[in-house]
């Protein structure tokens, strides 16, 4: 058992390895009360005037306790970002993590933005980590990228992947959670998804290009499409047709 847990962990890619690991890390430290969630939520006064900027960071990483919808959380960053940096992203792992990174910063400018906004700034000041927010980001770009694959909702039901967020949205008030954070998983992933999808089809530019100082941080393997022998896409050339 123990063993085949090792070389699931092994055969993940490395930013779903990574983020995984740190969250797992962080929030059974956190448990054990060997660091304090004082020192990882969101708080833009302590990020601003005191240069605690970990805190755009460590918020993303924080699960809050390890309960059930820890471990509800814990398989779907497993599940969906693995899929995202084995499948779309394949052999793109700096544009991966741009798209990560883009999700982060879309969602702390909400965050702030909207705790600046009269009546809505006492519903923005609590959300102070947004860890739930940024792996629900990452469900809804999968479900864009592969809305038609049939799925089940704990076996009562089935419907294609293009609603899954929906669903899972809908669980979440069922169980009385806060549709807040879903919602913002929801606008990042859209962003991301009109910004590097629909947007280049509609004016033929890109506006998400992954800079190039993040390109360098990752030696990203070629993806090679084997080509069957001896098969050929245009005529031979007039000396091989009357070589002897």
């Amino acid at each position: 058992m123990a063993q085949a847990i090792e070389e699931w962990y092994k055969q993940m890619p490395v930013i779903t390895r990574s983020y995984l690991t740190a969250a797992v890390v962080i929030t059974i430290g956190c448990s054990l009360e060997i660091i304090s969630p004082y020192n990882l939520y969101l708080n833009p006064k302590l990020v601003v005037e005191h240069y605690q900027f970990w805190r755009l960071v460590t918020n993303f990483l924080y699960f809050r306790k390890m309960d059930l919808d820890f471990m509800f959380h814990m398989f779907f960053l497993a599940r969906y970002c693995k899929l995202l940096e084995e499948n779309t992203f394949r052999g793109r792992t700096a544009d991966f993590f741009y798209m990560l990174l883009f999700g982060a910063s879309v969602l702390t400018g909400i965050v702030l933005i909207g705790g600046m906004i009269p009546y809505l700034s006492a519903s923005f000041a609590r959300i102070i980590f947004l860890s739930n927010s940024l792996t629900f980001m990452m469900v809804y770009v999968w479900s864009k990228q592969n809305p038609f694959i049939h799925m089940s909702f704990l076996g009562l039901f089935t419907f294609t992947a293009a609603y899954l967020p929906w669903v899972l949205l809908g669980f979440s008030v069922l169980v009385g959670a806060s549709a807040w954070v879903d919602l913002l998983g929801m606008i990042a992933g859209h962003a991301y998804y009109f910004l590097e999808d629909v947007y280049p089809r509609m004016t033929g530019r890109r506006p998400l290009k992954t800079p190039s100082l993040i390109k360098a941080l990752f030696a990203d393997e070629d993806v090679v499409v084997a080509q069957p022998a001896n098969v050929r896409f245009a005529p031979p050339p007039a000396e091989e047709l009357h070589r002897d």
